[in-house]
């Protein structure tokens, strides 16, 4: 974030943060900077984030397809589980059509669609996290233990990030509202928040990577699969660099009709793809296995 105070939401905040923090449940806060304007429709509604939407519904198609393919590969190690998290990460794309697209809804159902954004945005970073311990066997993948596990462990996490999401937004037990009164500096202060959705996945994910290349590395003894891991990682930073920092400018040098979050979601699908191949390279029957990962 821009701000040095940990916690704090200043002009970068993502604006499908937006959605809870601000008293009208959408862009307009004291964080001030641009605002989509989008492109108009009737009764003077507005449709922003055209191109994401768009990315979006290709990011699901793909995701699906990816899904399918998955299905053909039988003897697969982490079949079950990579498929749990593009199934995860199919939900936030159908989330993110409603929260960062900019769609004519209700303060009310934008932030119930941002509740279930967050919450599985946390829950799929975390089964993707499990999907690289997976691949050291140290249970069976597949199985209803490690299906069970999986699910259950990030069925708490959404709920979890879910309610503290909501309760933000709807002011159920009073306990968030300091979040939504934001200085006249421009900041609002969400610790919560900012702990489950800028920290938490960020160290997934981290983990995520260190456990599969040193997994690569040291088993596999290859390079070639960890050039795929390194190029999602890539991606998936680029993603980040335009959503934080690019995007004011984007949205600035447009007069409001789209933002960084278009690239991010692109840069972000792609990441996700090379994730998919690179779990497809590793689990090739050609690869050199010691006994105690077969």
């Amino acid at each position: 974030m821009g701000s040095t105070q940990f916690g704090n939401f200043d002009v970068s905040i993502p604006r499908h943060l937006c959605n809870v923090l601000s008293p009208f449940h959408n862009q307009t806060g004291p964080w001030g900077g641009c605002e989509l304007t989008g492109i108009p429709l009737s009764g003077g509604r507005r449709l922003g984030n055209l191109g994401s939407i768009i990315l979006c519904g290709i990011a699901i198609l793909v995701s699906t397809l990816l899904i399918l393919r998955s299905d053909r590969k039988k003897a697969a190690v982490g079949r079950r589980e990579m498929q749990l998290f593009l199934l995860g990460y199919i939900i936030i794309e159908i989330c993110e059509i409603f929260t960062v697209g900019e769609f004519p809804l209700s303060g009310t159902v934008r932030v119930a669609f941002t509740g279930i954004h967050i919450g599985f945005i946390v829950a799929t970073t975390w089964i993707l996290m499990l999907n690289a311990i997976i691949g050291y066997q140290i249970i069976d993948d597949g199985t209803p233990l490690s299906l069970s596990l999986i699910g259950i462990s990030a069925l708490v996490l959404f709920i979890g990030t879910g309610y503290i999401t909501l309760d933000t937004g709807f002011k159920w037990t009073g306990h968030f509202d300091s979040s939504l009164n934001g200085p006249p500096t421009g900041t609002n202060r969400s610790i919560a928040l900012y702990v489950l959705y800028q920290l938490a996945p960020l160290i997934f994910l981290v983990v995520f990577f260190v456990l599969e290349a040193y997994l690569v590395l040291s088993v596999l003894g290859e390079t070639r699969p960890l050039v795929y891991l390194s190029s999602a990682a890539v991606l998936f930073a680029l993603g980040q660099i335009f959503n934080y920092v690019v995007s004011p400018h984007i949205c600035n040098g447009t007069h409001g009709k789209i933002d960084g979050a278009l690239f991010e979601t692109l840069f972000t699908l792609l990441a996700v793809v090379m994730v998919w191949v690179f779990w497809s390279s590793i689990t090739e029957d050609d690869w050199p296995m010691p006994p105690s990962y077969t």
